[in-house]
Parts: C-alpha cells; sequence; structure tokens
C-alpha cells in the first residue's frame, strides 16, 4: 500500500485525482482541506508530516487565477505560492518522504517561442509578463525539487501539463482560464438571449488544452515510479488550437448561434504554448478525451452547477 499526500485535493485536479484513486486499491489518497491544514503555515505542514507516514507527495496545491487577476495581483501569486511550495517540498524532504510529484505549469516557459516547448527550455529566455510572479514561484518550485534530487538523491520531479479543464473549474470572473471562461460567457450568452459574445484580441493566438481526468490518470499511473522520471517531464495533447476554435466548441456545445465579436485592445498573452510531450508518450503517456467531448462535459456541469 501507497500512502500518498495530495495537496489541493479540493482543486479542479484535485478532485479528479481523487476520483481517480477510488478505484485504485493499492493507493491511500490523504488530502486535508484548507481549514484542516493551511500550506502557508509552515509549523502546521510540519505536524501534516509528522503524523502522516506518507511514501509520496502529489503536489498540486497552488493560487490559481486567469489573465485579470495575474496581470492585477503579481505579487499576491509570487508570494502565496512561494510559500506553500517552500513549505510542502522542504517539509516533506526533512520528514525523509523519498518520492515526490510536484505540479508545474506550463507559464514556467518563455514567451512567444515557435516550436514546441521541451523541458530543456526552461529559464533560456525571458517569462510572459502577464503572469510573471506565479510563472517565477512555480519555477522555482521545481528547481527546488531539482534541488532536493541531486543533493540528496531522492526522486523529487516536476511534472508540467498544459493549461486543463474540465469539471470544477473556476468558473468566476476573475479567475478562470480560458475555456472555462468561454463556457460561462456562451451558456450566459445563450440563457440571456444575447445576440453576441467579445472575445480579447483577434482570436489566433492558440493554446492547448488538456482534459483533467486524463491527467489526473496518468499521474496516479506514476505513483511508484517516479525514479524513473526526468526530473521535469511535460505533459499536453501535442498539438493546440485558436481561441477562436475553442469559442466555436463550446458555441456548438451550448448549441449557441449568436455572432462573435473581437476587442482588439484586450490582453491576449503569449501568442502561443505548445509543449513537446514525446518523453511522455515515450513513458505510455497518450490523450484519451477529445476536444469535443471534453467540452460537452464541462457545458453540462456548469449547467448543473448554475441552473437558470
Amino acid at each position: 500500500m501507497i500512502r500518498v499526500l495530495l495537496t489541493g485535493g479540493n482543486g479542479m485536479l484535485g478532485r479528479a485525482l481523487r476520483a481517480q484513486a477510488a478505484s485504485r486499491p493499492d493507493i491511500t489518497l490523504v488530502a486535508p482541506a484548507r481549514a484542516e491544514v493551511d500550506l502557508a503555515d509552515r509549523a502546521a505542514v510540519d505536524r501534516l508530516f509528522a503524523q502522516g507516514n506518507f511514501n509520496t507527495v502529489i503536489h498540486a496545491a497552488a493560487k490559481v487565477g486567469g489573465i485579470q487577476a495575474n496581470i492585477r495581483f503579481p505579487a499576491d501569486f509570487y508570494t502565496e505560492n512561494t510559500l506553500l511550495n517552500v513549505h510542502v517540498i522542504d517539509g516533506a524532504m526533512r520528514a525523509g518522504v523519498k518520492s515526490f510529484l510536484n505540479i508545474g505549469s506550463s507559464c514556467m516557459y518563455p514567451r512567444n517561442f515557435e516550436d514546441a516547448l521541451k523541458e530543456s527550455d526552461i529559464l533560456t529566455a525571458p517569462l510572459e509578463p502577464t503572469n510573471e510572479g506565479y510563472a517565477i514561484a512555480k519555477v522555482a518550485a521545481a528547481r527546488h525539487c531539482d534541488y532536493i534530487a541531486q543533493q540528496h538523491g531522492l526522486a523529487y520531479r516536476t511534472l508540467i501539463p498544459c493549461n486543463l479543464y474540465g469539471p470544477y473549474d473556476d468558473f468566476s470572473p476573475e479567475r478562470s482560464h480560458l475555456v472555462a471562461a468561454i463556457v460561462a460567457k456562451v451558456v450566459e450568452a445563450k440563457r440571456k438571449g444575447l445576440d453576441e459574445v467579445s472575445i480579447w484580441g483577434d482570436g489566433t493566438v492558440r493554446r492547448e488544452f488538456l482534459f483533467v481526468e486524463d491527467l489526473a490518470q496518468f499521474v496516479l499511473h506514476l505513483v511508484g515510479r517516479e525514479a524513473e522520471l526526468p526530473n521535469c517531464l511535460n505533459l499536453g495533447l501535442g498539438h493546440d488550437y485558436t481561441v477562436n476554435e475553442y469559442y466555436a466548441a463550446v458555441a456548438q456545445a451550448v448549441g449557441y448561434t449568436g455572432r462573435f465579436v473581437h476587442e482588439l485592445d484586450r490582453p491576449v498573452g503569449m501568442k502561443r504554448k505548445l509543449l513537446d510531450v514525446s518523453a511522455a508518450q515515450a513513458l505510455g503517456w497518450r490523450v484519451k478525451t477529445p476536444l469535443n467531448e471534453g467540452i460537452a462535459r464541462v457545458v453540462t456541469h456548469y449547467q448543473e452547477m448554475f441552473p437558470v
């Protein structure tokens, strides 16, 4: 039996991991809520590790938000994420936890690379300014795991997923990422009978979004195999879509027939952010959920969470 500490268990990825772990009798997943353990409190984290007898950690906790929140509150995103990352990673090491899966982010990569991003591209060029505070905290956490692996010989690794979407995403205008924001906008536009929906920019920037359940299943597949992994491992589709294509997919799922209007003066972030997933594919990584199926499930989830 492998005893796993999951941080961020009430987030979108955390919920998917908990659901997947229910069918894994070889894994005991412990996922304390924030009310039980505040990861910003180092003493509380140390008590958790002292009592937990964990074999490994899946560190999925993070303060996250969409482009608006990242632009407005860069200090908050940097400080809060740095604190909880240091507490959890260092706490696990000091407690003798021998393996660790740190969930990184594709924002760790430099901005505006035309080619698919390889793990070796981290810190080779400037970051995207619109989410730099969050990105620096994520890069630091990955390096922290690298240093522990180097200095102590422990299997502390970082998984770098592309953007995620799925049930239990955050649909609030201030914190939502692209797909959740689109679902909320288009569903509400249809409900209100609106003739048009706005899109920031011209809609040609490209984004890679992975259905969260696909990631959760593979993360659990890697539990117990951490020592086989490289220090950083990309997990994504291996291809991307334009923002316009995401809007079209959501409109089709919702049955919305209005028009889209582009706000060309709005910030759009990086032009492209596509991950090279060849290393993960060599370890058995495969994407299972096509975009139209995943979008349809998110639309249904949103409509159930926010009925008319």
